[in-house]
């Protein structure tokens, strides 16, 4: 499956991106049925690589699978974004593209990836038990409004409903204080004794086992009425070995997966403690290298290379002393027309400074400063 859907994306990419420059098309319906065609296509490839990152436990060859997915959902995006701004609309008809490519309605369906919700599991948990523990320490949803007509109603009907809300109101009331009262001898209870007590410790284990039992239970007698029912099928021994196969192999993905994080880190620290000073003074040795070389060369130390450089990375680029020889000269002619540019520049605003004083000497009482402002305008320009 693999190897097919790899071999589809690259015969689709080949069609995508020719060699040859195509011109643009005028006809709208040419280019919708061309965009449509990648779309629908680009939809197979992510059906098939969705159900092999499902079934492959590698954890390497998962990352690379998870790659290619994710960059055929963006292109699906992308797709998807050109077809509504091409058509001005969010549904479009591919009756004609389906039977071209041998496809059916059903496939149009784009499901949620599996690995969104199960590799997010934890974190989901986490957060519903935050949500749970924030409701129950005492925040309350906030209700929302609607805005419904105003009816007239009668003295006697408004006193009714005024007085049910104040009894419901100090209902509520009285069973907020009767719970923080509870809860605070709960409290209290808990604080006292270091040990749980066993009757309260059998109750507590009582409770969530007969929860999970009647929750079991109701979810066992709802599928048998849908089967009774005829609106669900009876669950073939095929269908329940594939559940088991299924469940089994998201339980390897989770092992394997954690095997190899442990892994990183076990090589790492096995890298940096046994092959570490190794490979630190093999380096200082190509430093050094580095540097006689470069003198041989040019005859003189080089400068260490500065972090704007990339630092002592630049060294291991594999450059021939020639290279570094002619980058060297190449840096000292860069920096000598640098130094004569300056030079010239400074030589103009010297002469712009003397022109301007033996203007000031000859000017009159009627004379405007135009010169200095000319020659500054000048020079920017130049």
């Amino acid at each position: 499956m693999w190897n097919a859907a790899q071999g589809a994306l690259e015969d689709l990419l080949e069609d995508e991106y020719p060699t040859m420059q195509l011109r643009p098309q005028k006809d709208r319906l040419q280019v919708f049925q061309t965009l449509a065609t990648f779309y629908l296509r680009y939809l197979k490839i992510f059906h098939a690589l969705e159900e092999v990152y499902d079934r492959i436990v590698h954890p390497q060859k998962r990352r690379v699978v998870h790659q290619v997915l994710e960059g055929v959902m963006g292109r699906l995006v992308e797709l998807k974004n050109e077809m509504v701004e091409l058509e001005y609309s969010e549904f479009h008809y591919f009756d004609d593209i389906l039977q071209d490519i041998k496809m059916t309605p059903e496939d149009l369906e784009v499901p949620i990836p599996r690995y969104f919700v199960r590799e997010k599991m934890r974190a989901l948990k986490e957060r519903e038990k935050m949500l749970a523990h924030i409701l129950a320490k005492g925040g309350r949803q906030a209700c929302k409004t609607v805005s419904v007509p105003v009816q007239s109603m009668s003295v006697e009907r408004a006193l009714w409903l005024l007085q049910v809300s104040e009894r419901a109101r100090q209902g509520r009331l009285r069973a907020r204080f009767m719970k923080t009262i509870r809860q605070e001898e709960q409290r209290r209870l808990q604080g006292n004794s270091t040990m749980l007590d066993p009757n309260q410790a059998a109750t507590c284990i009582q409770k969530v086992w007969r929860g999970h039992r009647d929750r079991r239970r109701v979810n066992k007698e709802c599928l048998e009425e849908m089967i009774f029912l005829g609106m669900q099928t009876t669950p073939s021994p095929a269908q329940l070995h594939a559940q088991q196969v299924e469940s089994r192999r998201h339980c390897v993905q989770e092992e394997h997966e954690a095997e190899y994080q442990k892994a990183l880190v076990n090589i790492k620290e096995s890298v940096r403690s046994v092959n570490g000073p190794d490979i630190k003074e093999s380096l200082q040795e190509q430093i050094r290298q580095w540097f006689i070389e470069c003198r041989d060369a040019t005859g003189k130390f080089p400068d260490f290379p500065s972090p704007e450089d990339g630092g002592s990375a630049s060294i291991f680029a594999q450059k021939t002393p020639e290279q570094v020889a002619a980058e060297f000269a190449a840096k000292e002619e860069e920096r000598e027309k640098k130094k004569k540019m300056k030079r010239e520049k400074d030589k103009k605003v010297n002469d712009c400074k003397k022109k301007k004083g033996k203007m000031k000497g000859k000017k009159g009482k009627g004379d405007t400063e135009v010169g200095p402002f000319f020659l500054k305008y000048l020079y920017l320009q130049n």
